[in-house]
């Protein structure tokens, strides 16, 4: 099996979302929806690693599923805009490798 891509991943929403009358959320809903999953996300993180374990009685998930769910929307989000998620990768990489190319310690310096 051939890993997939972005453009993979895009396509692959697209056709889900496109079964449906309703399609795309508004760009405000997915910024709504996407809200409400990282605080998922962040109560998972707290519930693993901070102070505040679950309730016996609280559902079980997963950060894995959180984050899964953030990259869904996130998809969800550029496709309704005509956003390429590709090139948008490529152009903060871009950002992050010349605007911090020497803030951070390299791993392979003495420094």
């Amino acid at each position: 099996m051939s890993e997939k891509t972005l453009k993979n991943l895009q396509g692959e929403v697209h056709e889900y979302i496109s079964q449906f009358k309703e399609g795309y959320f508004k760009p405000l809903t997915m910024l709504a929806r996407m809200s409400e999953e990282v605080g998922e996300l962040a109560r998972e993180v707290n519930h693993r690693y901070g102070e505040k374990p679950k309730k016996a009685t609280e559902e079980e998930n997963s950060i894995e599923l959180e984050l899964g769910d953030i990259l869904f929307i996130t998809i969800c989000f550029a496709n309704s805009l005509g956003i390429d998620l590709t090139e948008a990768h490529d152009r903060v990489m871009h950002k992050f490798r010349t605007r911090d190319a020497d803030r951070w310690t390299k791993v392979n310096t003495d420094a």
